[in-house]
């Protein structure tokens, strides 16, 4: 059974069915704010990570939108798919639409991270996507090599920890890109990450099979997804603001001035001191966001 809060700034634990070419699978989501708000934001975090790395965002917007931060198939308290195969965008995208009509909403503002904005750039491409504004955080349709090197080192892997906090420190030692957070803030977004082993221990939420399908794409399909992600950035008619950290590895400017040039309605913005990708946990970050979603265009540049 969902876990239901009487206070709506209290955040509820769900979970919806949705399917796959190999069965049922449940996808969790935290949701914030007033559970009858028509007005929807979707927050979807990056490769490994889990829907509670926007607990500052959501509590923050939680008076304007009802905020759900769903844990992508294979990671957080999610499922993990019987076929790894399917740990693809097509299969993203299709839950997405799942939980959307379960939240009975016609359209949504959505926060994607890395992976979560490439699922949001594809949801929006599509025709009559309920995708109305987004924000693309640190991602876009093409991705420098030496960030995939990066993360092809530690993605699959599956290490053991003998304590909570030993895996805190592994999983901060992979974020600090993120940007200067204090030893909280770090504990707030990553002990949601790990779970206790029934005999001792501690390991990471997520299906280390999401590796599979990375690591087998080829140039020709890593050609034929950013084809259609332009083709997205193209002819979406939703707001984008594309966020980049100054120091990514992942997102160029390059890539950033094409999208903005390409796109119909692309606004841009940078933030110093922060890499691949920003936390948006701080409050000149929050700022920016809620500033975007409530239609103030002067908060992009």
């Amino acid at each position: 059974m969902p876990t239901i809060s009487a206070n709506p700034l209290v955040p509820r634990q769900r979970r919806v069915q949705c399917a796959s070419a190999a069965g049922l699978h449940h996808v969790a989501y935290t949701e914030w704010g007033d559970p009858a708000n028509p007005r929807v934001l979707v927050c979807v975090h990056g490769l490994t990570r889990s829907g509670r790395d926007f607990d500052r965002l959501a509590a923050a917007l939680a008076d304007t939108y009802r905020v759900v931060c769903p844990d992508v198939v294979g990671r957080g308290r999610s499922d993990w798919l019987a076929d790894p195969r399917l740990y693809a965008i097509p299969q993203y995208v299709a839950d997405m639409v799942t939980l959307i009509a379960r939240l009975d909403v016609e359209s949504v503002d959505w926060f994607g991270t890395s992976m979560g904005g490439l699922i949001g750039l594809a949801l929006a491409g599509l025709p009559g996507s309920p995708v109305r504004r987004m924000i693309i955080n640190d991602v876009g349709p093409r991705i420098e090599p030496d960030s995939l090197t990066r993360i092809g080192e530690y993605l699959g892997v599956q290490p053991r920890f003998a304590t909570e906090q030993e895996g805190i420190d592994y999983l901060t030692s992979l974020s600090l890109p993120f940007g200067a957070l204090t030893g909280d803030e770090w504990r707030e977004i990553n002990a949601p990450l790990l779970r206790e082993l029934p005999d001792g221990g501690w390991a990471i939420r997520y299906d280390p099979r999401i590796a599979e399908p990375f690591k087998a794409t080829t140039p020709e399909l890593a050609a034929l997804g950013e084809a259609a992600l332009w083709r997205a950035i193209e002819t979406t008619d939703a707001a984008l603001l594309v966020v980049r950290g100054a120091a990514s590895d992942l997102l160029s400017r390059e890539t950033v001035a094409e999208m903005t040039r390409r796109g119909r309605h692309v606004s841009q913005a940078e933030i110093a001191g922060v890499g691949h990708a920003p936390a948006f946990m701080s409050a000149d970050q929050i700022a920016l966001a809620r500033g975007f979603f409530l239609g103030d265009g002067a908060s992009a540049s």
